[in-house]
């Protein structure tokens, strides 16, 4: 019997829910198998807009063939009248590849052909390119999110391609926008990780050379776009066009998969990639900071400041650990020391409170001082990325401090700062439009230390100006601390419209 479209959705569904209980637990984490649930599927396709005669479609880590199927409709009932469709469907999972045949059986007619390529799609796509093969004009794509080491062969192969990655997901998309003709389309659903931090630089750069981003869809909650799954990523839907002109891009929410509250605004390539920006950031702009530019004009370097992820590695100074500080020990400061706003020390954990001082910790540690610090890591849900504290030295009367990893500490040439700057600085990190403008270039529960490098602060009189009402106002609420930094002129809104999708 032929299925319509509503019950083929509701089908491939029930498929996805039961082959993903087939697949080994550990493993489906480990390789990041994650299936498109089909609201999301049939989204990602709905973004197509070019419709040659002879399309040729790539779906790279096929899954049970959610994606194909979506694509493959939208091909039907959009493509010009005698257009035809050849698929590849790269998958090496055994448990999934019944389910995809069967998929790619049902979907096969007079316009519609489709292969599934039981290969390493890393290898075989690497090969391809060798021969300057660039032979897709539609790529569709929920790639692995496993992380590849540095001594994997498959870094090689990828640089010979002339891409740096350091995980699959961007290893898939690298290699299916080099497959894609000139003006093919490609869309996909990715961590949005790879948008800022280092190690994704020299990729994005080539990415922004190789396609034009057309189109980035950011849901609001984390936990809805894989919601059978229990994702901890933030992901992104994006469209690219491979070797095309970078116009204005289309910066789209929804809470989440139904996409019931989608809303949609265009706006300037400039505000998604700053220009002369070396890291090549990649701006989601999900918030407009309305009269806020002076809030954001200098960097940390300007201000005569830097910032450090905590110098401890604390297993590895394991034997120096000690649970309080005596004359021969130093404070050793961990996130769980600093809660509700302020800094409690000593506090009964399983980690140490302190660190003795011998030569083999000495060069760990920092000159006691005024800090503002932050924490590296917030939970996925948590109201704000960015939860900052300042350090009192008279809380702690030691010569030296030592910082933990997950903390980054804000200091001035790796020794405190002035005490009302470095209150004025933590304030305005904990403000809520800050907190949005950290977001609108950031995906990550992590708040790294290049991320507080590369994000801009106000004039340092503003940030001292801060630091007096801190000093004097004690345990500020979050709507005193947003009323101080915001000011009566700065207003926070929704960057995207109400507009619906054509």
């Amino acid at each position: 019997m032929k299925l319509t479209m509503s019950s083929a959705t509701q089908r491939i569904d029930v498929l996805r829910r039961e082959a993903t209980e087939q697949l080994d637990p550990v493993r489906r984490v480990a390789m990041g198998q994650f299936m498109t649930p089909s609201p999301i599927a049939d989204f990602m396709a709905s973004l197509f807009r070019k419709w040659p005669a002879e399309a040729r479609l790539l779906d790279a880590g096929a899954g049970i063939g959610s994606l194909t199927r979506a694509f493959v409709q939208r091909f039907s009932s959009a493509g010009q009248r005698g257009s035809r469709l050849s698929i590849a469907a790269y998958e090496i999972e055994p448990v999934l590849l019944p389910y995809l045949r069967d998929q790619l059986a049902e979907l096969q007619g007079p316009s519609v052909t489709a292969s599934v390529v039981e290969r390493d799609f890393l290898r075989e796509a690497a090969f391809a390119l060798s021969f300057g093969d660039t032979q897709f004009t539609h790529v569709i794509l929920n790639p692995p999110y496993k992380k590849i080491g540095a001594t994997s062969d498959y870094r090689l192969l990828l640089r010979q391609a002339g891409i740096e990655a350091v995980n699959l997901y961007v290893a898939f998309l690298g290699l299916a926008v080099a497959l894609t003709r000139p003006g093919g389309e490609i869309v996909a659903i990715i961590p949005r990780s790879f948008c800022n931090g280092t190690y994704f630089r020299p990729f994005r750069r080539w990415l922004l050379k190789e396609a034009a981003i057309t189109h980035i869809h950011v849901f609001d909650s984390r936990k809805k776009a894989f919601h059978d799954d229990d994702v901890l990523q933030e992901n992104v839907i994006i469209r690219l066009e491979r070797k095309a002109h970078q116009g204005e891009v289309v910066i789209s929410t929804s809470h989440g998969p139904t996409f019931s509250d989608y809303a949609e605004r265009s706006i300037p390539f400039s505000d998604v990639v700053k220009p002369g920006d070396e890291q090549c950031y990649i701006h989601i702009p999900t918030f407009t900071l309305a009269d806020a530019g002076h809030l954001f004009v200098r960097s940390l370097s300007d201000l005569g400041l830097g910032v450090a992820t905590g110098p401890v590695v604390d297993f590895r100074l394991r034997e120096y650990w000690r649970a309080q500080a005596t004359e021969s020990e130093v404070p050793l400061l961990y996130s769980h020391h600093f809660k509700g706003g302020k800094l409690t020390w000593p506090r009964e954990h399983k980690k140490p409170n302190a660190l003795k001082v011998s030569h083999a910790t000495q060069k760990w540690l920092m000159p006691a001082g005024w800090y503002a610090v932050t924490k590296r890591f917030s939970s996925k849900e948590e109201r704000r990325r960015l939860v900052a504290f300042v350090v009192d030295p008279g809380l702690l009367p030691f010569p030296f401090f030592g910082f933990e990893n997950h903390l980054n500490v804000i200091h001035s040439e790796k020794r405190g700062v002035d005490p009302i700057l470095a209150h004025g600085i933590a304030l305005f990190l904990n403000a809520t439009i800050t907190d949005q403008y950290f977001r609108n270039f950031s995906g990550h529960t992590q708040v790294n230390a290049t991320d507080l490098r590369t994000m801009l602060y106000p004039e340092r009189q503003t940030l001292l100006e801060y630091g007096k009402w801190a000093v004097t106002h004690g345990e500020a609420t979050q709507d005193q601390v947003d009323a101080v930094v915001e000011g009566t002129d700065v207003k926070v809104e929704r960057s995207v419209g109400n507009s619906d999708r054509s």
